[in-house]
C-alpha cells in the first residue's frame, strides 16, 4: 500500500515543482531504484518527464517483461516472461510462462551404448502348460478307400465250377461338423464293382454314387435334438442290363436319379454312433434324363416325362455298433411313403453291413443290401407269348462279401 502511494506522489510531483514556470525548466525528483524510496536529504538528481516516464512504463510492464537498461546505450532491454498460446479445441487465448534457457540444455537421461557388453540379456523360456482338458474338435473327418477282391479258380475239378473274378472300389468321404448349437453332417458315398465268370461277359455288380448333407440347429447344449434340413442324391455310374441281353440298357447315369429334400428333426447320440432323422415334409423327386428309358415309362415317371415329383414323410436311421474286438456293425435304414399317392406305401431303402478286420489294413466285409420302391414295377411273360406283361413291384435284395484292401485316413 504504502508503495503505491509512493508511485502516485511520483507522478504529480513534476507538476507541482513546476507550477508557474517555464515548460522546459528542469525538475528536480528523487530517484526510484527498484520502487523503493532515498533519503531526501541525499544528494537529488535531475530528471526530466521522459526519465519519469519510463520510470512508470518499467512499473507497470516489470510483472510481465524481464527489463534490464544498458548504460551504455542508454535504452532498455525488454525480455517476455509469457508467449500467448491458442488452446486446439476451444480457441481460446492462453498465456504460458516461456521456459527458461536452461530448460532446453539440461540432460533428462543420460543413454549408454556399450558395443561389447550386452547389459540386461533377454533370455527365452520355455513355459510348460498344464493341459486340463484336450482342445475341442469341431470337425470330424473321415476318409476310406478300399478295394474287395474275390477269385475262383479250377483245374480239372470233377464236381465242376467256373472260374471267376470279381472286385469291387468303395469311396467314403466323412466330414461332420457340431459346435455348441450347430450341427453339419456331409457324406459322400462311392461304389462300383464287376464280375469276370468263365464263358461269360464281363458284368456289373454294384454301382452307386450317394450324396448327404444335414444341416441342425438345437436350442442348448443340452439337448441331442435338432431342428433340421436334409438334402440327398443319388445314382449311378454306368449302364445297367437284364443279363444276358447287354443290347438293351435299363438304366443309366441320371436314369434313375433320386433327389430327396426336406426338413425336420434330427437326433444324434454321438457317443453311441446312432441318429434318426424324422420329417414330415419331404420333397421325393425322381429324374430319367434318358429318352428311350422314360418313354417307356421306368422308374414311375409318366412315359415320354423326364421327371417326378411327390411330396410325403421320411425316416432315417444310421447306427454304428461294436459287436466285437474286430467286427463292427453299419445299419441303415430309410422310409419314404407318399401323401399325395397311395398313401401308408412305404419304400423301403435299407444297408446293412458287417466288417471284420484282420490287420491295420486288410479287412473282410459281408452285408446285404434290401430295396423296395413302389414306382419300380418289372416286366415278365407270364404267357409264354413273347409279350411281356407289368407285374408289379418286387422285392430286391443284393448280398455281397468280400476281402480286400481298406485305407482309412
Amino acid at each position: 500500500m504504502r508503495i503505491k502511494i509512493v508511485f502516485l506522489f511520483l507522478l504529480i510531483l513534476p507538476f507541482i515543482k513546476s507550477y508557474g514556470q517555464d515548460q522546459d525548466s528542469i525538475l528536480k525528483l528523487t530517484p526510484i531504484d527498484s520502487l523503493s524510496l532515498v533519503n531526501l536529504n541525499d544528494s537529488i538528481p535531475v530528471l526530466t518527464k521522459l526519465d519519469s516516464l519510463r520510470i512508470v512504463t518499467d512499473s507497470l510492464l516489470r510483472p510481465f517483461y524481464d527489463i534490464r537498461f544498458d548504460t551504455v546505450l542508454q535504452e532498455a532491454i525488454y525480455t517476455p516472461k509469457f508467449r500467448m498460446v491458442i488452446h486446439p479445441i476451444s480457441h481460446d487465448t492462453i498465456y504460458e510462462p516461456i521456459p527458461t534457457e536452461a530448460a532446453f540444455i539440461t540432460a533428462l537421461k543420460r543413454l549408454v551404448a556399450d558395443t561389447i557388453e550386452i547389459k540386461n540379456p533377454i533370455n527365452p523360456v520355455v513355459i510348460t502348460r498344464r493341459r486340463y482338458a484336450p482342445d475341442p474338435v469341431w470337425w470330424n473327418h473321415k476318409n476310406s478307400i478300399g478295394f474287395d477282391i474275390n477269385e475262383a479258380a479250377f483245374l480239372n475239378w470233377k464236381a465242376g465250377g467256373n472260374n471267376s473274378i470279381s472286385g469291387r472300389l468303395q469311396v467314403n468321404l466323412v466330414r461332420n461338423y457340431k459346435k455348441l448349437h450347430m450341427l453339419w453332417n456331409n457324406e459322400l458315398v462311392a461304389r462300383y464293382g464287376l464280375n469276370q465268370q468263365e464263358a461269360q461277359e464281363l458284368r456289373k455288380t454294384d454301382d452307386r454314387f450317394e450324396i448327404n448333407s444335414t444341416v441342425g440347429y438345437r436350442k442348448d447344449t443340452i439337448s441331442n435334438w435338432f431342428y433340421s434340413l436334409k438334402f440327398n442324391f443319388n445314382t449311378q455310374f454306368t449302364n445297367g442290363y437284364k443279363y444276358p441281353d447287354k443290347n438293351t440298357p435299363i438304366s443309366r447315369l441320371f436314369a434313375p436319379a433320386y433327389l430327396f429334400l426336406g426338413t425336420g428333426f434330427h437326433y444324434e447320440l454321438k457317443e453311441s454312433n446312432f441318429s434318426l432323422y424324422l420329417s414330415p415334409v419331404t420333397l421325393k423327386s425322381t429324374f430319367v434324363l434318358d429318352k428311350t428309358i422314360s418313354d417307356a415309362g421306368s422308374f414311375g415317371v409318366t412315359p415320354g416325362e423326364k421327371s417326378k415329383h411327390e411330396f410325403g414323410s421320411l425316416v432315417e436311421l444310421n447306427w454304428r455298433q461294436k459287436l466285437a474286438k474286430n467286427v463292427d456293425m453299419v445299419n441303415r435304414l430309410s422310409l419314404y411313403s407318399d401323401y399325395l399317392v397311395d398313401f401308408g406305401n412305404i419304400d423301403i431303402d435299407w444297408n446293412l453291413n458287417f466288417n471284420m478286420a484282420v490287420n491295420k489294413h486288410i479287412k473282410a466285409n459281408i452285408g446285404a443290401y434290401l430295396l423296395y420302391d413302389n414306382d419300380i414295377k418289372f416286366n415278365e411273360d407270364r404267357d409264354n407269348d413273347g409279350v411281356q406283361e407289368v407285374v408289379g413291384s418286387k422285392i430286391q435284395l443284393k448280398q455281397l462279401l468280400g476281402i480286400g484292401l481298406l485305407y482309412t485316413f
